[in-house]
Formats: structure tokens, sequence, C-alpha cells
């Protein structure tokens, strides 16, 4: 893998699960706008980029394989569904379906690849509402990436927020035999109480602070929190940044994937970070939290 950001976007779409169709916007476009960005970051030795874009937000691996082919850079798509914004990007056919039947759905694309493509998923995406308890529909979200993971032994990633809400997904899978250190806690710099991220890391968790394309300055603190307290073993970074989107005019404003070395590195090298503690974040993290190892045998 390289030196790797674990949560990226190419492409979103944000009309909802009823109205998303590849007819939306042309390959062609945004390859054109998003490839300059990739071939930027390329430069800062960037092999592999996660793409957090789960199904029904225009997930498209044909699109990341041609940029992957133009780029040299190595893409990781996923599979799973996204709950969160009270469910606008699930289809009505989740609602119905029990986390068997979600699960058979995602363990098939793994097998046999995504709609058709013959492209694997390598993660599996899901998210919840901050809720607790978790509404009906996200327990089976996590319950469903729990049986893919156990089959599988793809890693769950979960647009989450909040310890709280973290915390209660890491209890249903830890219910069904999955260890913690198969979920990745995405948006955990949401997290207010950085106590929270050293039970987190007690129990085996991956803390993804992925919003850094946004902002650098909140994220000097929680890494240098993450280091004196030796959990940086736990914590991922990315950028969260990108992305066209269709329902703008020719894609939007793309948020660079450079943040991290042009901002973040330098304000961290300022207070004794060296390359040791980079390596370990970009490239020997990411390499733990997602190697598809030996699955769970419960």
């Amino acid at each position: 893998m390289g030196l790797t950001l674990i949560h990226e976007h190419m492409l979103v779409d944000f009309i909802g699960a009823d109205s998303v169709l590849l007819n939306r916007y042309n390959r062609e476009s945004v390859v054109d706008k998003v490839l300059p960005y990739l071939l930027e970051v390329k430069q800062f030795g960037v092999k592999t980029i996660f793409d957090c874009t789960p199904s029904y937000l225009a997930k498209d691996p044909i699109l990341l394989k041609e940029l992957s082919e133009k780029s040299g850079i190595q893409f990781v798509t996923n599979t799973g569904f996204y709950g969160a914004v009270g469910g606008k990007y699930l289809p009505d056919f989740v609602f119905e379906e029990s986390e068997k039947e979600l699960a058979k759905r995602w363990i098939s694309e793994f097998h046999k690849g995504i709609e058709g493509t013959g492209i694997k998923p390598g993660f599996i995406k899901i998210s919840v509402n901050e809720e607790e308890p978790l509404r009906d529909v996200d327990a089976k979200l996590v319950k469903a990436a729990g049986i893919t993971h156990l089959q599988t032994g793809l890693q769950i990633v979960s647009h989450t927020g909040s310890w709280n809400t973290a915390r209660q997904e890491v209890e249903i899978l830890e219910e069904m035999g999955v260890r913690p250190s198969a979920f990745v806690w995405v948006h955990a710099q949401a997290e207010q109480n950085f106590q929270n991220y050293q039970i987190a890391a007690a129990k085996g968790v991956w803390i993804s602070l992925d919003g850094i394309g946004w902002g650098t300055d909140e994220y000097v603190e929680r890494l240098q929190f993450a280091k004196e307290n030796g959990i940086l073993d736990h914590i991922l970074i990315s950028h969260d940044a990108g992305w066209y989107d269709p329902g703008k005019p020719d894609g939007g404003n793309l948020q660079p994937f450079t943040s991290i070395f042009k901002k973040l590195m330098p304000a961290l090298s300022e207070v004794g970070w060296t390359q040791k503690e980079w390596n370990l974040l970009l490239i020997e993290n990411p390499k733990k939290a997602f190697g598809i190892g030996e699955t769970n045998p419960n």
C-alpha cells in the first residue's frame, strides 16, 4: 500500500438514493477535473487512496479504475450502505431486508465484484445516525457489517462522530464475536472528550481523524494528545477531501488532498515530530488497519 490516505472522495452525489443515476455526470468530465489533484498529491509520495464514497452516493468503481490508471495511484473502493442523514441514502429494500440478507449482498460483491464490474471492495463502509439507542435500521447495518466481516475479513469503516455512538456499534460487534480492532471509528475528530480516545484505543478500535482537508489546527492538539498518551499506533488520518459534485456547476470547487503535507506536517514538526511518527500514521497504521487476514473462526 505504501503511503496511504484512508478517507477521500473523488465523486459524491447528494441527491438521494431514489434519484442517484450514472447519467447525472460525465466520467470524462470528472476525470478531467479530479486528475490534477491526484497528480499533485502523488508528488508527496502517496501510493494508495481509499475512496469512501458509498453505494447510492455515486460510488463508481469504473471511474476509480480510470483515475488509477491515469494517476498511477492505487484506489480501494468499498461495499456497504450509508444510514446517516436520516436514511436519505438508503434504498427502500434496506428497511425491508434482514441483516443477513444485506450481508449476503456485500459478501457477494467481495467474491464476485461490484455490479458486474469485476472490481472488488477492500473494506465495508457504513454510517449511522447519532442517537442512543441506535435506530433499528442503523443497528441492522452494523450487524450486517459484522456478518460480512466474519465471512470476508473486510474492515468495518463507519461514519459516526462521537464515541457515545461508536461505543454502541462496538458493543453490537463484540456481541457477534467481532474484535474491536475490526472497527474504524470515522470522524472521531467530532469527539470532544479526548479521554475517550484512550478508552477506544485500549479496546483496539482504530480512531480515524479524517477531516484535515477542511482545517488543521484542531488536529495538532488531538495528535499531540495521542502521541503523549501512547496511542498513536491506533490513529488514522486523512482529509475527507475532493470531490466532484454532480449537483453543482462544473462539479463545484474541489478541496485538495494535500493539507497533511503542506500544513499539518510543518505545524507538528515545530513541536518535535519526526518522520518516524509520520510513517506510523501514513504507512504502518493503514497497513495494519486494513490488511485482510484470517477471519474470526466464530
